[in-house]
């Protein structure tokens, strides 16, 4: 094993934090779940390496690559624990962040509670300067003036600085100006500017990223250099890289200065793995089905996966682009309970980690989602884990009955309604996602994993009518395959808003090729070789008069004959094939310019499932109780399925990292790839 050289993909979860190794010669994967450490990710982390090299004797030295994303930013952005955060803005638009849209959080609702904001109004302070909508400096800025301001934030125990001048996107002269004399003057501060985090026009959007950036960064940067330490101390050679919310990787220099970016990494990072498995079996048009122990994020890939400028995480938006990804419903370790009228109720709250389900045993008394699991028999309390962690069955049982009674049913029928309410809440949600995504069920394929999806996806797949189900080999580590998978990925952004017949041809291609310019220092700056390397260009446009725009891929790259009356036949094709209609002669107005490079890494190529024939029964016969009834259901290991070979439900195929349960009316069968997949049997 010395000799072998492995690349490492890790995903740090609230729960579990889970790891897939790939020996780089042969294709083999090798996967583990440690229990994550909340206050110190870096702890689960080490003591996965560790136990990978005890394990299965794959030493830290030959580790070539390591890409993992975590949680640790999101958290901190919704649990609102990060940095003593100040900002600095253009005098007479400190209240910026306090007005927001002026938009209602819920258009019905009069009485919603206004989001506050990340950083107290009184840490919101004023500069004399004054950029024009056109980057002319109208009032230069003055360095006692940033100094004086600074000072009183830095009296007042602030650690970081956000810096956000009007219109800095156009001209950010004064922002780079200001951050290099408060880390001449304060060089403990952590600052960062709205300019060099997203330079695009909206000014709340555009501060709310730099406070976002300027809250969690301190953080994200201790964790980023203990990460790279650490893992030195074990011997690791290689570089660490950190998973984006676009689905892309980049060095942990590179995300220690952008935090912010890293923030939808694990949703992300589950998409591209889903993908990866899909397009290996055969199937481009997927639906993805992330289910956790919080929640179900779901996502829609058409060939190609979809990205997405108008993210929300908790009550603020991100304008950075994204993979498209929605939560759309509640997870395994989701609380169930009765509402006052005596209605099954399950979520959105979660037991999360601590204490967790019942059944864990760590202080939890709720029912969740994965006590219903267990007292309907489909996960056996002695296989969680592959037998490392043991459930309580008993406890599980006690947290159901405490329902039960309120409900008026036993705990089997209780059970069993926990699951079919998760269903049809999970059904509720996802079916308009399909229905705005102008989606077909019956043509797409659904990709199940997390710890929880394969458990539900043939459960949801009764009521959808699904074409396939795909359960990949190691579905509870997909998101840190995703890692292994992803590319190197950067989005550059420049705003211009003005009506596009206006614009010089020139200046349009000059704004491309600055942009390009700054995306190959981007990925010089990487260290890394690809396989191959390509950038793909689009605008954000809208008909003059419209506040919502459309963004616009471009056919071809070559930026040196790019003409406006091309740019513009692409938006009107393009607005019909998402609306159904055009207007041709209405005048367009260009938003952004945008540019993505993307700098191909090396795949996992996936060891051949084992063809020699596997045992010929299952290991036992187990009785559950779903959908009203008990019945008897066969119980195999996943490894004792043949490649090839039909099996029939009602059934269930344990493994390491999941359970599936696969209903009566569905057969299953092992491709060449080891995946399971699942379609309805015909009557």
């Amino acid at each position: 094993m010395s000799t072998k050289r492995y690349r490492l993909g890790v995903d740090i979860g609230g729960t579990f934090t889970d790891f897939q190794v790939m020996e780089e010669a042969s294709g083999a994967l090798f996967s583990l779940k440690v229990p994550s450490t909340k206050f110190d990710p870096c702890d689960a982390v080490i003591t996965g390496i560790k136990t990978l090299e005890a394990r299965f004797g794959i030493s830290p030295k030959n580790y070539i690559y390591f890409a993992h994303g975590t949680t640790l930013g999101v958290n901190t952005l919704l649990e609102r624990n990060g940095a003593r955060g100040g900002v600095l803005m253009t005098n007479g638009f400190t209240d910026t962040l306090e007005l927001r849209r002026l938009r209602l959080p819920k258009a019905n609702d009069f009485f919603v509670p206004k989001p506050v904001s990340l950083i107290p109004r009184r840490h919101v302070l004023p500069v004399q300067e004054r950029i024009a909508s056109d980057g002319r400096i109208l009032h230069p800025i003055k360095r006692d003036d940033v100094l004086t301001q600074a000072k009183s934030l830095v009296n007042d125990g602030i650690t970081t600085i956000a810096v956000c001048f009007l219109h800095a996107h156009r001209n950010d002269v004064h922002e780079v100006q200001c951050k290099a004399w408060l880390e001449e003057t304060f060089p403990d501060l952590y600052v960062c500017t709205s300019s060099e985090v997203w330079p695009q026009q909206r000014e709340y959007e555009r501060s709310l990223i730099s406070v976002i950036n300027a809250y969690i960064g301190a953080r994200m940067k201790i964790y980023f250099e203990n990460l790279q330490r650490r893992t030195n101390e074990l011997g690791m050679t290689c570089r660490v890289f950190s998973t984006k919310s676009n689905g892309g990787v980049m060095s942990i220099g590179s995300a220690a200065a952008r935090p912010v970016e890293t923030l939808l990494s694990g949703p992300a990072s589950g998409v591209i793995g889903a993908t990866h498995v899909g397009k290996s079996s055969g199937h481009s048009e997927l639906v993805t089905l992330d289910m956790g122990g919080t929640s179900v994020d779901v996502s829609v890939v058409t060939g190609e996966i979809r990205y997405s400028g108008e993210n929300t995480i908790g009550d603020y938006p991100v304008i950075m682009p994204a993979v498209d990804v929605s939560a759309v419903g509640a997870g395994g370790g989701s609380v169930a309970w009765a509402d006052n009228e005596g209605v099954l109720k399950v979520g959105p709250r979660s037991a999360g980690a601590n204490p967790g389900p019942a059944c864990y045993g760590r202080g939890g008394i709720e029912p969740t989602v994965t006590d219903a699991y267990l007292c309907s028999g489909i996960i056996a309390p002695t296989q969680f884990l592959g037998g490392e962690m043991s459930l309580h069955q008993n406890l599980a049982e006690q947290a159901i009955d405490t329902l039960s009674a309120k409900l008026g049913l036993d705990r089997k029928q209780t059970a069993d309604a926990i699951l079919q309410v998760t269903t049809s809440n999970i059904y509720a949600e996802l079916l308009p996602q399909l229905a705005r995504r102008g989606v077909n069920a019956n043509n797409f394929t659904l990709v199940a994993y997390g710890a929880a999806g394969p458990t539900q996806a043939f459960m949801l797949a009764r009521d959808l009518n699904l074409g396939q189900i795909v359960i990949p080999s190691s579905p509870g580590t997909l998101c840190a395959l995703g890692c292994l998978a992803a590319d190197v990925r950067a989005d550059f952004v420049n705003s211009i808003w003005h009506e596009t017949k206006q614009i010089d041809e020139d200046r349009l291609r000059q704004i491309y090729t600055e942009l390009l310019s700054q995306a190959e220092k981007w990925l010089q700056e990487q260290e890394m070789s690809f396989e191959q390397t390509y950038v793909s260009c689009s605008a954000d446009m809208c008909y003059i008069g419209q506040s919502y725009e459309v963004n616009v891929p471009f056919p071809h790259q070559q930026l040196d004959s790019l003409t406006v009356n091309e740019i513009i036949d692409w938006f009107n094709e393009r607005y019909e094939i998402v609306y159904g209609y055009a207007d041709p002669a209405h005048p367009t107005r260009i938003l952004e310019a945008r540019l993505q490079i993307v700098g191909v890494t090396p795949k996992p190529i996936f060891t051949q499932a084992n063809t020699k024939v596997g045992d010929e029964e299952p290991k036992e016969i187990r009785t559950l109780f779903e959908r009203g009834q008990s019945f008897e259901a066969k119980v195999w290991n996943r490894n004792q399925l043949q490649e090839g070979r039909y099996y029939y439900g009602p059934m269930i195929v344990e493994q390491y990292d999941t359970t599936v349960y696969i209903p009566d009316g569905f057969k299953i069968t092992v491709d060449k790839q080891a995946n399971l997949i699942g379609e309805k049997r015909k009557s």
